[in-house]
């Protein structure tokens, strides 16, 4: 089921932003900077975890970008909006290679936050501004 947010009809559809927990996206919404929707993992993958994909929801993931798609709401970006440490880019890293071929099928950008954050930092802990300046320069 949706949540409020990606229920809204007034949200941009064609932006998906991916994060580890709910504290990462109320963070975002606090920043009023982003109005796309979002797709919650529910944690991280440690860096020399041997199965990545029982660490994160990726079977809803792909369930739910097959959904989007299906339902032609003409997704164009993915965002992963990851903790800036370890564990958050190796799990950006694992979700480039895993949704690329998706992605490349259905001529849809994957982009990361912009670097207004700094290594080692926690998304739930960044101001607005940090996270305005992240989305805004994201690559």
């Amino acid at each position: 089921t949706l949540c409020e947010i990606c229920g809204d009809k007034n949200r941009d559809k064609s932006k998906l932003m991916i994060v580890s927990r709910d504290i990462d996206l109320e963070t975002v919404e606090k920043s009023g900077s982003y109005n796309g929707t979002y797709f919650v993992l529910g944690g991280s993958i440690p860096i020399l975890d041997k199965n990545p994909e029982n660490q994160i929801r990726l079977k809803r993931l792909v369930a739910f970008l097959d959904k989007k798609n299906y339902e032609k709401e003409n997704l164009s970006e993915i965002i992963l909006g990851l903790n800036a440490n370890p564990a958050g880019e190796h799990t950006a890293e694992f979700l480039k290679n895993t949704l690329s071929p998706f992605a490349s099928k259905h001529n849809i950008k994957i982009s990361t936050l912009g670097r207004g954050l700094s290594t080692g930092t926690e998304l739930e802990y960044s101001d607005s501004e940090t996270i305005k300046n992240a989305l805004k320069n994201r690559a």
